[in-house]
């Protein structure tokens, strides 16, 4: 079977690290193919964790860094060698010790979270509330529920998609979380078709008291869905 030529691309895209024509090429590909929107759901929840992780926190478990991080090198390193060559796999290598880095630091942390898809299995019973629309009618309605941990929130979603005039084939979403101070970011990302019912995981670093407010917005960032934290 002949491989798919962005089968390396998912690490990248979640991650932010494509160009605007290069993502929108990607988002294109993801509404026909389905092992790439498979491998983007299972990676989507590393940004919002990756936002989580505090140098301070780290000094028990490594070494001190170095005075100057060179993590900015290594991620424009990474994203020049894409460019270069798109076939090879270094994006989605990234991306994957990215995530086992989150996770042993999650672990050694000692931090409760779920991962995408899991129904619950923490044990910790979530208590939902519905998002309302921004603006108008739209194919998406959600209930979002909450569970704090020690250094920021576990958000869980539950999305329904209904098939409309406008809305007939496969888009990406996106959670988006507001804190203080009109800070934001983005706790994760997922494709979607009409009829598709979804249960999103991720955390964000804002914790219980911090969140203000979440949104879903679609592939061009046009919120559609809303929720104000009391």
């Amino acid at each position: 079977m002949m491989r798919c030529e962005y089968a390396h691309d998912d690490g990248a895209y979640v991650l932010g690290a494509l160009s605007p024509a290069e993502r929108t090429a990607y988002e294109r590909h993801l509404a026909g193919c389905p092992a790439c929107r498979e491998a983007v759901a299972e990676i989507a929840v590393l940004p919002g964790l990756l936002g989580r992780l505090d140098p301070a926190g780290l000094e028990w478990i490594s070494a001190p860094p170095p005075a100057e991080s060179r993590v900015p090198k290594l991620v424009e390193s990474a994203v020049a060698v894409r460019r270069r060559d798109r076939r090879v796999g270094r994006i989605r290598l990234a991306a994957v010790t990215l995530a086992a880095a989150c996770l042993a630091v999650a672990v050694g942390l000692g931090v409760n979270w779920l991962p995408l898809g899991d129904g619950g299995g923490s044990g910790v019973e979530v208590r939902m509330a519905a998002m309302q629309p921004v603006r108008g009618a739209v194919p998406v309605s959600a209930e979002i529920g909450f569970n704090g941990t020690r250094s920021g929130t576990q958000v869980t979603m539950k999305c329904l998609y209904k098939k409309t005039a406008d809305y007939t084939k496969a888009y990406t979403f996106r959670l988006i979380a507001y804190g203080p101070d009109g800070a934001m970011e983005q706790v994760g990302s997922w494709v979607a078709a009409p009829g598709d019912d979804v249960t999103f995981t991720g955390v964000t670093r804002f914790t219980r008291s911090e969140l203000l407010r979440l949104e879903l917005v679609r592939y061009d960032n046009t919120p559609l869905l809303a929720y104000d934290v009391p």
